[in-house]
């Protein structure tokens, strides 16, 4: 029997087993009882109603369409080649013949470029070379980026348990070098945070944040920053100096941007808890290491910087329910120049969670808008990531739906 000749209940439960949740775990964060998840896996309760179907889907992390065993149409969707990704990770032996340093350099440098610039597709089928090539490389920074480059992919495409592994990766190879070891941090939390482990994510980053703008961190960067340092990693880093002023005794020069980028991911964990004040309190402190970055090369392509802080503001707003305050601060936010700066995935993955806000506060033309913009800044944010086809089927809902989604709703093949 193919996938797609499945029972709807027997797909429920082939995903509950990938995403590790027990039927306890799904009835609870579907707000049900055990038995109601049992009755709908073995086929003695039918799901009919796509708002359930729908609510399924968003907790297990996948298109509705998926559940429905619907085919999707091209170009939306996971791209193929993660099997290749999970294959190359599986892969143990070293090959005969590792590349040059410089060579292997400059692959890792063109693919941070390939996933700032939102390019997964692209990204998917060049990883399984460059985890190949680095795995056999004896340079433990490039190792690093590689499995942080796979993790943050993996993440986008859903692959939460496999961005984990990766991330867990990075961390292993990072050893003893402190700098290399808090960026893959940055990884293994949002891997944890993308599986609403909100309180492993927190208890990982506020003490890697602690250490790394605590200590001042040496590292082997400086091999890195000559692929690395390219003017969009620049451009994406400097903020236009918009400072909040403190925090310039915390860590050294390269730490500062790393141990940054923890406390907004803290922040945004602590937030998932529940623990608002704490969150406000880590945005606030990232705040003040922002005031002596101007100008620092971002060599861990973290995107840290005034306005990275601003945008983890608005999220936190909203995680609270202040979502009035949140929309304030984001109309604000994204005026300014800095905002063009980031990166597009940075930008494309901020807009789906601002659409998501809209929704909240019922303003349907706006979060219509916000998934327009975020499809024209980095379309496979929107046609590639589950959560984001979630957002569109919630749109798209309206009758009549907003301009612009209706289009959306076809491009990523969901159906109302």
């Amino acid at each position: 029997m193919t996938n797609d000749d499945l029972p709807i209940g027997r797909r429920v439960a082939r995903w509950r087993v990938r995403r590790s949740m027990t039927q306890q775990m799904l009835a609870d964060r579907l707000r049900r009882s055990k038995s109601w998840v049992d009755k709908i896996e073995r086929g003695a309760r039918t799901l009919d109603r796509y708002s359930v179907i729908q609510e399924l889907a968003h907790v297990l992390r996948v298109d509705p369409e998926v559940l429905l065993g619907q085919p999707q149409s091209s170009p939306a969707g996971t791209p193929d080649g993660v099997d290749d990704i999970r294959a190359a990770l599986a892969r143990y032996d070293i090959p005969q013949a590792p590349p040059q340093t410089d060579e292997l350099r400059r692959q890792v440098g063109h693919a941070w470029l390939t996933y700032q610039h939102a390019h997964y597709g692209q990204l998917v089928r060049l990883l399984p070379g460059l985890l190949d090539a680095a795995q056999g490389a004896r340079s433990a920074e490039l190792l690093v980026h590689a499995y942080r480059i796979t993790s943050s992919l993996l993440v986008k495409l859903g692959e939460a348990d496999l961005a984990w592994l990766a991330a867990d990766r990075a961390m292993s190879t990072a050893a003893d070098d402190p700098l290399l070891a808090a960026a893959a941090t940055i990884s293994v939390g949002q891997a944890l945070r993308v599986q609403n482990r909100d309180r492993l994510a927190l208890a990982a980053l506020l003490p890697a944040a602690n250490r790394v703008l605590s200590h001042p961190t040496r590292s082997g960067d400086h091999e890195v920053s000559g692929a690395f340092g390219d003017q969009t990693a620049r451009k994406a880093h400097d903020h236009g100096g918009e400072g909040q002023g403190g925090g310039e005794g915390e860590g050294d020069h390269r730490g500062r941007a790393v141990g940054g980028t923890l406390l907004v991911q803290a922040a945004l964990a602590a937030a998932g808890c529940g623990e608002h004040r704490r969150a406000d309190e880590l945005t606030d402190r990232a705040a003040g290491i922002t005031a002596s970055l101007r100008g620092c090369d971002d060599t861990h392509r973290t995107s840290f910087g005034p306005v990275a802080v601003e945008l983890a503001r608005v999220l936190v707003a909203t995680s609270r329910g202040d979502t009035v305050e949140a929309l304030q601060r984001h109309t604000t936010v994204v005026r300014r120049e800095a905002w063009r700066r980031l990166p597009a995935e940075y930008r494309g993955a901020y807009l789906v969670d601002v659409a998501r806000a809209y929704l909240q506060v019922g303003d349907l033309r706006r979060a219509a808008r916000a998934l327009v913009d975020a499809d024209s800044v980095a379309p496979a944010e929107v046609r590639c990531r589950p959560l984001a086809r979630t957002v569109i089927a919630d749109v798209a809902r309206a009758q009549p739906a907003p301009a612009g989604v209706a289009r959306l709703a076809t491009l990523v093949g969901l159906t109302r």
